[in-house]
């Protein structure tokens, strides 16, 4: 078998069919879209249309809202940042901030901050400046001689807890 001999198996490609030319290619006239009619026309989106009746997307029940001024925290364990200490892809001896663990891949990018959990064991004394921290991730940090700044001011949700 040489290159040139190299073809699809038989059927494994199927041209397609030229609608609109004439009677006797057996699509032709109406080109498979039957007669008249909305659908019949170009540029026809009829996607929740039921006849006339009221939709189900209508009449189904609305909740809640889409707060477009809520803040998208990226979620780090601490699992996660022991393991980038013990590559070597983090300086535990440096504060983590958002931007050590983008530099250290831990992160792809930084978005409104990050947010710690308590997930996952911690072994370094570190200094991690982050938004929020959970209550059992800082205990396992101060645990292991490290400390938490939180530079996000507390709103009144974690005022009241």
């Amino acid at each position: 078998m040489n290159l040139d001999e190299i073809r699809d198996n038989p059927g494994a490609r199927k041209k397609r069919m030229r609608v609109g030319r004439g009677i006797g290619s057996g699509k032709g006239k109406t080109a498979g879209r039957g007669v008249k009619g909305q659908k019949a026309r170009t540029g026809v989106a009829v996607k929740g249309f039921e006849g006339g009746q009221m939709p189900l997307h209508r009449r189904l029940p609305k909740r809640g809202f889409n707060n477009i001024f809520a803040l998208d925290f990226n979620e780090v364990s601490l699992g996660r940042i022991q393991t980038a200490i013990d590559a070597g892809k983090l300086d535990a001896g440096q504060p983590i901030t958002v931007t050590a663990l983008v530099a250290a891949g831990v992160l792809r990018r930084a978005k409104d901050g990050v947010r710690v959990l308590g997930t996952g064991e911690i072994k370094a004394g570190v200094t991690l400046e982050v938004a929020y921290a959970t209550a059992s991730a800082t205990a396992a940090v101060e645990q292991a001689g490290g400390k938490v700044i939180v530079t996000a001011p507390p709103t009144a949700a974690t005022d009241a807890v």
